[in-house]
């Protein structure tokens, strides 16, 4: 019988992810080492923080999205020993890859970025999917880079603000449907299963011809905060 190896949360060098308890880590996902991670933060799928030759630091609400990797830095080529620092309210794109860098509380990390050592991302500050950001670089609060290297596009506009904000809030939401999934037992699935083929939505004209009205099972409702 085969036997995933796979750990979730794994300690290494005697250092030990502290990892609040309302955190959402996902099954897939690899915690590894000197990794602390405040409360209503996420890690989703894929993701790995490796806090093995440094440490990793993940405010609350932030969420590191699907396949990201967070590493850090014992020594690089300007000589410098660096952690990875990651504020509040925070929101990582997709496929990220975060190294030996500090992003400050509510900005955002767009899908497929790449931040290099010594990057520090500024509050209110916005980098573009798919950028470089080079070693060393500050992005000052407010603006939004983009590119490869990164360089300055504009100024954020006051939406665009409130939505990183929003964006934030919307996955401390969204992972708690996650966690809640991730936790039932089989036979929890298995029920879910059957009620879901049960309650099938079919075509609405074809229902009104036959003087059918179709209720959706209170368990297979979202709830409210959680955005379509």
């Amino acid at each position: 019988e085969l036997v995933s190896r796979h750990r979730t949360v794994m300690s290494i060098f005697d250092k030990e992810p502290r990892i609040n308890k309302d955190v959402f880590v996902a099954p897939s996902a690899s915690v590894i080492g000197d990794v602390e991670i405040g409360h209503g933060s996420s890690i989703w799928y894929g993701s790995v923080l490796r806090g093995d030759v440094n440490s990793i630091r993940i405010g609350s609400g932030s969420n590191i999205q699907d396949n990201s990797l967070v590493h850090v830095a014992k020594t690089n080529i300007s000589g410098k020993v660096l952690p990875t620092i990651i504020g509040s309210n925070v929101t990582v794109g997709h496929s990220a890859v975060l190294h030996a860098c500090t992003i400050e509380d509510e900005a955002f990390v767009g899908m497929g970025a790449t931040l290099l050592d010594g990057v520090v991302v500024e509050k209110h500050s916005m980098v573009g999917a798919g950028s470089l950001v080079k070693q060393n670089t500050r992005i000052p609060s407010g603006e939004v880079w983009v590119g490869n290297p990164a360089k300055f596009l504009r100024k954020l506009t006051e939406e665009e603000i409130t939505f990183i904000a929003q964006s934030a809030a919307n996955y401390i939401n969204l992972a708690h449907v996650h966690a809640t999934e991730n936790s039932k037992s089989f036979d929890e699935i298995e029920l879910e299963k059957k009620l879901r083929k049960k309650f099938a939505h079919k075509d609405e004209e074809y229902d009104s011809m036959l003087g059918v009205v179709r209720e959706i099972p209170p368990q297979l409702i979202l709830p409210d905060n959680i955005l379509p």
